[in-house]
């Protein structure tokens, strides 16, 4: 199968080379041609655009910073879709925004699919990335190779739309995680902890989580580097906001969160590392956040391994295997 890839950044990027180096056979655009540059050196191919891309391709994954950058691009490759072509979203946006475009690559006889990804640019960067992906069932099997390459655990979501809902809910509670990790830490300097002992603290207790695991070490070394910016965390959190809204619930947390991040981006600027909103605390208390021994980013250290379907069952059936093992 030949895939095309729009979009280069730092997450589109990893998640084309991880098809690259998987030997798929890969043609890519980006607005910037040293990023499409460093990929024809290692074999990919090039395109002068989208249009191109949906022409020469089977599939065309797309990974954009935002909703109007995502439908810039499916709007210029619509006149190459037919009933042999697949368009697969892969960025976090709006739900109502991607069964718009869907409906249009649909009604040309083309499949459509969305399949955002959860958990860093360091398990994108290794193949082992966790995917939603929101589509039909037929649509899921037939490109069930080309995610299993992409990532590892593979959730199939349902009908269009509700793996974009479910993954900016990800996102959400992941700057929820961040937020209340500063606090802890700033906190916990000024009552005169050891901020490796902090660390530690945090990650055999109840109050751990994957945010603290990987971001904390990147704010103790220093770098802040998570590969992830403010203006990023704005729209997501402001796209949960909106579900919120829409379906009448009055969250409390959700506003005050928007604010914080939105007082970030107007002291550091929209292309800020999203952990510096620590600084905000930092510059409050005169204290710096750090400590010896950490990475100044993070790196996946478990192999690369193919991916496979993660199918929900709630509580009962594990329940009842472990009731029978018993037995």
């Amino acid at each position: 199968m030949r895939i095309g890839f729009v979009g280069l950044g730092n997450v589109g990027g990893k998640l084309a080379n991880s098809l690259l180096r998987n030997n798929f056979d890969l043609s890519v655009y980006d607005l910037a041609p040293g990023l499409v540059a460093t990929f024809v050196e290692r074999g990919a191919k090039s395109a002068a655009g989208p249009l191109e891309l949906m022409q020469t391709c089977d599939a065309v994954i797309t990974c954009l910073p935002s909703p109007a950058a995502s439908a810039a691009v499916v709007e210029e490759m619509l006149p190459a879709v037919d009933p042999t072509k697949i368009w697969m979203e892969m960025s976090t946006t709006d739900a109502g925004e991607i069964k718009r475009l869907s409906e249009l690559v649909i009604a040309r006889g083309g499949a459509a699919m969305e399949c955002p990804v959860s958990g860093g640019c360091h398990r994108a960067d290794s193949g082992n990335i966790s995917i939603f992906a929101g589509c039909d069932r037929a649509t899921f099997e037939r490109m069930f190779p080309t995610l299993a390459t992409l990532g590892r655990r593979i959730l199939h979501t349902g009908e269009i739309g509700s793996a974009s809902i479910l993954k900016v809910m990800t996102n959400y509670l992941a700057t929820a995680n961040l937020l209340t990790v500063c606090e802890a830490l700033v906190t916990m300097k000024a009552a005169g902890m050891d901020m490796n002992t902090t660390y530690e603290a945090m990650k055999i207790s109840s109050g751990t989580s994957f945010v603290h695991e990987t971001e904390s070490q990147v704010i103790l070394n220093g770098s802040r580097d998570i590969s992830f910016t403010m203006d990023l965390v704005k729209k997501d959190i402001g796209l949960f906001q909106k579900i919120a809204e829409a379906n009448g619930v009055p969250l409390e947390i959700s506003p005050l969160m928007v604010e914080i991040i939105n007082d970030g981006i107007a002291r550091f600027g929209d292309r800020e590392l999203s952990p510096n909103i620590i600084r905000r605390l930092e510059e409050a208390t005169g204290l710096t956040i750090a400590a010896p021994g950490f990475p100044a980013e993070m790196t996946d250290d478990e192999p690369e391994e193919p991916g496979y379907e993660v199918v929900p069952t709630g509580l009962s059936a594990p329940l009842s295997v472990m009731l029978r093992d018993d037995v």
